[in-house]
């Protein structure tokens, strides 16, 4: 078992290491140095009780899957910013809230028409409908994952599983969402 002293000595011989690997993989500095905290934090409450030598490959490894958890939040979110953003009014910018485009007040700039406004509620009652015809895990990770912005650990401990179902559950909601949408004619 690694005392303190030598988790810690680990973990500051490699710092400049892990964010250099994780600044060339991701190349955003801050969510380079965020995967590299990520990483250790998860090496020192999770294996902490390990022997100092098998520290190395350990955190390699847990490194490498925050790398990749990344990349993965970011081609989900990437996703959904695509299908949504044709709901969304240009006027307002990229600070515009979903919610309030499809519910828009009467007299704001994203009310344009009565038909208008029409549609973006029945878009939204459809999505809504959707949302809760989704399997109970599905629709718990799907929403607190994306519209909660919790992150996979968060969602795992609010649902009491595994981040790996968390993933499953949430990719299973959102290819089911858009195939449901697509056959309700919704083009987002």
């Amino acid at each position: 078992m690694a005392t303190d002293q030598e988790l810690s000595d680990f973990l500051a011989s490699v710092e400049r290491r892990a964010f250099k690997q994780a600044m060339f993989a991701i190349r955003e500095e801050q969510a380079a140095l965020d995967a590299v905290q990520d990483a250790m934090i998860k090496l020192a409450e999770k294996y902490g009780d390990k022997r100092a030598e098998e520290l190395a490959p350990l955190f390699q490894r847990i490194l490498q899957n925050t790398i990749h958890d990344w990349f993965r939040r970011q081609k989900v979110r990437g996703t959904w910013i695509t299908l949504f953003s044709s709901l969304r009014d240009e006027r307002d910018g990229d600070d515009a809230d979903l919610l309030e485009a499809l519910e828009s007040e009467p007299g704001s700039a994203a009310a344009e028409s009565t038909a208008d406004r029409f549609e973006r509620a029945q878009t939204m009652r459809i999505i809504e409908e959707e949302v809760q015809r989704l399997p109970l895990r599905q629709r718990q990770a799907f929403l607190l994952r994306y519209w909660e912005d919790m992150d996979v650990a968060e969602t795992a401990a609010a649902m009491g599983c595994s981040e790996g179902s968390v993933k499953t559950h949430c990719s299973r909601a959102t290819h089911a969402l858009a195939a449901a949408l697509r056959a309700r004619g919704v083009q987002l």
